[in-house]
Formats: structure tokens, sequence, C-alpha cells
């Protein structure tokens, strides 16, 4: 009887650990659906986004076009633990933090020099292959916009 339990608690803990090492939903490389996106007019489009382990960390990489169709390349790597880290190359920031909500949802914050630019919502579908991103942004006259960008998975 005990090598039924000992057995039984080694499959359960093995188990555990396999799902709880399952990669997050959100790594990989995601391409906008312009499509199916809506900005407001002004709007930064980001086209790419690549979530990637980096050591116990992960590395967010953004390529896309600012407003005056500009290129932008952004980076930001650091733990989904809701505190900030530094963003490089995002006009809008110089700090992000990501928090999770749950295993397919992330809250995002950006802020520059202390002030609140940017708040979101990204969540992955069910499925892994599309993932949807609500933001809330300050545009150039200080203004609150809302947009809406939808991804698919590269």
């Amino acid at each position: 009887m005990k090598i039924k339990m000992i057995i039984l608690a080694l499959v359960v803990f093995l188990g555990g650990a396999v799902v709880a090492s399952a990669q997050s939903p959100h790594m990989g490389t995601w391409k906008l659906n312009e499509a199916k996106s809506k900005f407001p007019k002004g709007a930064t489009k980001n086209h790419t986004v690549t979530y990637e382990a980096a050591g116990d960390q992960t590395k967010v990489t953004v390529d896309g076009t600012a407003a005056d169709g500009s290129v932008i390349h952004s980076e930001w790597t650091g733990k989904f633990d809701g505190k900030p880290y530094a963003l490089t190359g995002d006009p809008a920031g110089d700090m992000r933090s990501y928090r999770v909500v749950n295993r397919r949802t992330l809250s995002l914050r950006s802020t520059r020099d202390g002030k609140l630019t940017t708040t979101a919502t990204i969540t992955v579908s069910p499925n892994g292959k599309t993932r949807t991103v609500t933001a809330r942004s300050r545009n150039a006259k200080g203004q609150w916009t809302t947009s809406s960008a939808f991804y698919d998975k590269q």
C-alpha cells in the first residue's frame, strides 16, 4: 500500500511539474492583422511583436510604424510581476510593467518620466492562434485614445 501511495504521489508531483513548466501562450511571434484592428488616427501600429525567454525573464521586441510612417523598434526585458522594467525605443514610454491576470491574459502599463502613458490588456485565444490587445494611450495632445489590435501567431 505504501508503494502505491508513493508512486501516486510521484505521478501527481511530476504531472504538476510538467504543467507548471509549460510555455506561456504569449511566447512566440505575433503579426498584426490590420483588417481586424481598429486604431485612432495618428496611432502607432505594432506590426510584429515577439515574446522570447531571456534567462529567467522575458524579452518583448516590437517592430512597427509611427504615425508619420517612420520605423519603430522597441525592446523590453523583465518579468511579468507588475514591476516596471526599462523600455527602449518606444517614443511613448521609458518603463513598462506586465502583470499576469490569468494564463492567457496580461495587463500592461507604460510610463514616461513617471507619468502613465499606456494601459493595455493582452489576451491570447483559447486555441493559442490569435491575440487581442485593447489599449488606452495618450496621444500627442495628451488625450486618451483607445485601440484594438488583433494578431495572428506566426
